[in-house]
């Protein structure tokens, strides 16, 4: 890899991170406990229970794809940034530009699940 393109996926994996945290951080709100209030209907709070637990999935899913981004800069730094971590074959350029966190090649994904 060249030191531009490796440059540019520097560039494009950070901006990604910046983005996520920052949704993660803007969905603390919506994870917040919901107050059992009286005034409230039962379906309001059985919406609003339902809307947490979304809200809290979603964060969970935003934490693991900020891991996966940290381990791709941290293959980036190593040199090997695009490289299979089960069969050391290359990562397809179009899987990277979809996920450039992917560390598997499509071939070992698949078999992996």
């Amino acid at each position: 890899m060249t030191p531009e393109q490796e440059q540019a996926w520097r560039a494009k994996l950070e901006a990604l991170r910046d983005a996520l945290e920052q949704e993660h951080s803007s969905l603390t709100e919506a994870s917040r406990p919901v107050e059992l209030s009286p005034s409230i209907g039962r379906l309001t709070r059985m919406d609003a229970l339902q809307q947490q637990q979304m809200s809290l999935a979603h964060r969970d899913r935003i934490r693991n794809r900020l891991q996966a981004i940290s381990g791709a800069l941290a293959r980036l730094d190593a040199g090997s940034f695009g490289e299979c971590l089960a069969c050391g074959g290359d990562i397809e350029p179009r899987r990277l530009e979809a996920r450039p966190e992917a560390f598997l090649c499509l071939d070992c994904q698949k078999n992996k699940g």
